[in-house]
């Protein structure tokens, strides 16, 4: 099995990625940026889902491009990483949450590579059951050497359009709706993993509560904070998984 991690920008380098080298792969759906190297000794793919340098908004992700480009590459199972905001007045922040499902609330994205016949997906489960657990599995292991790494273990995934935060009311109707987290990047890009037969799943780090959540406005100097520590978190679950699947 080939892992492929797509992740913030730098998020590579920030794991330890060596031996790296970028490739711009070309698909039917245009082209995609993305790295390849070792990470302890294991073969991973990485790609930084708001391009090298970052500068693609997330409605403007070519998706479709992205994950034909891991395929070309020979990924078989996909783990994305995302910064989300919290929905559910309960999580905290910094934390790591694995979700379960999701609620698609975008519009005007490509949404399939089936344009000129009638395909339907099932998605019931958007995200591998079978990859979660081993990712959970991983977060087992390493919980004892991060005492302070708080984890849901399940959750579900409101996906807007974005690139703007959202409002207080709409964070509160997300979460009447039953989401527990709010982030713009998980559609696509899940259902187009599920299209492909390739094994998806995802690992949310809670960077800010969700406007109105909490006093004042979102601080993007707190954010990074959050985000520095949760993608501490992540490096380690994505070791000691990458090492449980060798």
């Amino acid at each position: 099995m080939t892992l492929a991690v797509i992740g913030g920008t730098g998020f590579g380098a920030f794991a330890g990625l060596a031996e790296v080298q970028d490739h711009r792969i070309e698909t039917p759906y245009g082209s995609a940026e993305v790295q390849t190297g070792k990470l302890n000794g294991r073969s991973l793919i990485f790609l930084p889902r708001h391009g090298m340098p970052a500068r693609k908004l997330p409605h403007l992700i070519n998706y479709r491009a992205n994950l034909k480009a891991l395929e070309k590459l020979g990924a078989t199972q996909v783990l994305a990483v995302t910064a989300v905001g919290t929905v559910d007045p309960a999580l905290l922040v910094p934390s790591l949450v694995v979700p379960n499902q999701l609620i698609d609330y975008t519009h005007g994205r490509d949404l399939s590579f089936f344009e000129d016949e009638i395909h339907h997906i099932d998605f019931t489960e958007p995200y591998d059951p079978g990859l979660r657990l081993g990712i959970l599995r991983a977060v087992d292991q390493v919980t004892g050497d991060y005492p302070d790494l708080v984890v849901a273990r399940e959750g579900v995934y409101g996906c807007t359009q974005g690139p703007r935060l959202e409002t207080a009311a709409e964070i509160r109707r997300l979460f009447r709706d039953g989401c527990t987290i709010v982030g713009m990047t998980a559609m696509p890009e899940a259902a187009l993993a599920r299209e492909m037969g390739m094994p998806y799943a995802g690992i949310s780090v809670t960077v800010n509560p969700g406007p109105g959540l909490a006093p004042g406005e979102v601080v993007l100097e707190d954010i990074e904070a959050a985000m520095d520590q949760g993608l501490a978190w992540v490096k380690a679950i994505l070791l000691e998984f990458m090492a449980a699947a060798a």
